[in-house]
């Protein structure tokens, strides 16, 4: 262009115009390209004065333009461009044809895609106009997504020190099993569920000679023979099932699964044997047996944990009386019959 036209040279207008508008086309009617926006030529990595505007763009909507004639028919509308070559980057555009056969003048811009476009293009405040709110509004988008991220993260963490605090409130700290709140609230839950029909057996274990190990190696031997019947008990025992120590040396199984009292029984020698087995404290043997008294939810009419309990205790006295080392049943018989133990 020249003063004559009354507008400035192309040299400077193509200047003016990349300041104002960094991603503007300046096209000739027959199609080639006089200036472009900084941007513009940034993203498509070379200057392009000189080159066809539809070699490179592609109007999509609102109809494709096959021609520079289809192109200037769509001045004064919304038009959706994209580039024709990878990663076929897309634009929102406007177009205003020029006056004294000129051209036409696009404006354009990445629309809603923009975050992708500037992360894609590695764009920076710099490639935007002074009056272009685009990255502002991008830089909010982020920040609000950083605080939404680190408010997840931190109620993460929340959730995770509380599921925390509650198994240390439900552990027993030296052997690492259930202890006595978490074994209420197994048997409560235990009992809810056989009263739908499905069984389980309470199993009270106490140790014999355990005193003894604390009296003549300490109490250091204590602690390591009472995480060695944890880690007994654990072995013996399924997932499903509930181990807790409920008390210095006691400890209270919930066996779900409904077994019956001959599987119930044998289960219990085995762990008996599996303790009586020494275990060795700084080279000295630590011997130990057990005690066990076994109720069935499957014998009572109306089960009820503290019944089950007082019931399961009657029996692990039983055996101690018996000799120590055993096992006994307390079959709770129904329709009011009486109670009897047995070995």
């Amino acid at each position: 262009m020249d003063a004559s036209a009354g507008l400035p040279t192309a040299h400077i207008e193509a200047g003016d115009l990349g300041r104002l508008m960094p991603m503007h086309l300046w096209v000739s009617d027959g199609g080639l390209i006089h200036a472009a926006g900084p941007t513009l030529n940034k993203l498509l990595g070379r200057g392009l004065s000189g080159r066809r505007f539809l070699d490179l763009f592609a109007i999509l909507r609102p109809e494709r333009a096959a021609s520079m004639d289809d192109a200037l028919r769509l001045c004064g509308h919304r038009l959706h461009l994209e580039l024709r070559e990878p990663p076929n980057t897309g634009f929102r555009g406007l177009a205003v044809a020029l006056p004294d056969g000129q051209g036409v003048l696009f404006n354009l811009s990445f629309g809603i895609a923009a975050a992708e476009a500037v992360r894609r293009h590695a764009l920076s405040n710099a490639d935007f106009a002074p009056t272009d709110l685009t990255v502002e509004l991008l830089y909010l988008t982020e920040v609000k997504a950083a605080v939404m991220s680190e408010l997840a993260a931190l109620n993460q963490r929340l959730q995770d020190s509380r599921r925390e605090a509650e198994a240390q409130a439900l552990t027993d700290p030296l052997t690492g099993l259930a202890n006595r709140r978490a074994f209420e609230k197994g048997l409560a839950e235990a009992v809810d569920m056989a009263r739908r029909g499905q069984g389980f057996v309470l199993m009270h274990l106490d140790l014999d000679y355990f005193k003894t190990v604390n009296d003549t190696l300490g109490h250091a031997a204590g602690d390591h023979v009472l995480a060695e019947v944890a880690h007994a008990l654990r072995a013996e025992t399924r997932r499903s099932d509930l181990v807790a120590r409920i008390g210095g040396d006691e400890f209270v199984l919930i066996l779900r699964g409904g077994l019956d009292a001959e599987r119930a029984l044998r289960l219990a020698h085995r762990i008996i044997a599996r303790l009586e087995s020494p275990t060795d404290f700084e080279g000295k043997p630590c011997r130990v047996s057990a005690s066990c008294g076994l109720v069935l939810s499957a014998d009572y009419d109306d089960v009820r944990g503290d019944g089950m309990l007082a019931d399961a205790d009657a029996a692990l006295y039983a055996a101690k009386r018996q000799g120590k080392g055993r096992a006994v049943l307390h079959r709770a018989v129904a329709r009011g019959e009486d109670r009897r133990g047995q070995d």
